[in-house]
């Protein structure tokens, strides 16, 4: 951290489902002067708070709109589906979308599974947020598929879910504004790629240090070492001899 770094504040974007704690606790350690401020945004939302300013980085859900954006995904969830407990679904370990065909299914508006087919059947309504879908299969209206982090987030006693075997995958990816890439930026993604607190982040030291081997070898010679070390000058190369 530097001068300039002290007093700062960095400001962590995160959606639902995603729990950036042991990413925080690092952070907390090893940057004891810069606070770490979480902002907890829609799915849908957390680009548009990257650009404005609001948020330094953010965890976010693949696909995002790029442009202007640095990404580095970081890992694929399960997909499961939230139904009743007393479902078919829950006397299976795992269930396929062909399982699901004569479901009604809800389709969020926060939806973060990129469908090219959605399953089962359409639900009466498109709720506006996951939450509310939930509520709703609670009801035994329509069962619901999300990233299992959604599902856990969203438990319920009431409810159950299995993994859909076949279904598309969400990704976690951390992201940033490419041209707001500040060293704090850095030291975060250090964090999240598991860099010890002693690495460069490819920057290039003040003054790198010295393995023991070069320290040795920079040594100089002493009682007289240098003169044994010196090879024996021959008699063909000295000067003739004075009478």
């Amino acid at each position: 951290m530097t001068d300039g770094e002290t007093g700062r504040m960095f400001r962590l974007a995160y959606v639902p489902g995603v729990t950036p704690a042991k990413w925080v606790n690092i952070w907390a350690e090893r940057m004891p002067g810069v606070p770490l401020t979480l902002v907890s945004v829609p799915a849908a939302e957390v680009v548009g708070v990257l650009r404005s300013g609001d948020a330094d980085a953010g965890f976010a859900r693949l696909p995002v709109d790029r442009d202007g954006l640095s990404v580095i995904p970081l890992y694929v969830e399960t997909t499961v589906v939230i139904a009743p407990k007393d479902h078919a679904i829950a006397a299976a370990d795992e269930v396929t979308i062909a399982d699901l065909v004569d479901d009604e299914v809800f389709h969020p508006l926060d939806d973060t599974i990129e469908w090219t087919v959605r399953p089962g059947q359409p639900a009466f309504i498109r709720p506006a947020t996951t939450a509310d879908a939930v509520e709703l299969v609670a009801t035994g209206a329509g069962i619901l598929i999300v990233p299992l982090s959604l599902a856990r987030l969203h438990h319920r006693r009431d409810l159950t879910y299995r993994p859909v075997t076949d279904a598309p995958q969400s990704q976690v990816a951390l992201t940033w504004p490419t041209d707001a890439t500040t060293d704090l930026v850095e030291d975060f993604i250090g964090i999240v790629r598991g860099r010890t607190a002693n690495s460069s982040r490819g920057r290039t030291p003040a003054s790198p240090a010295e393995k023991p081997a070069q320290r040795q070898a920079r040594k100089p010679a002493r009682n007289g070492s240098a003169r044994r070390a010196a090879p024996p000058t021959s008699r063909k190369q000295r000067g003739p001899r004075p009478r």
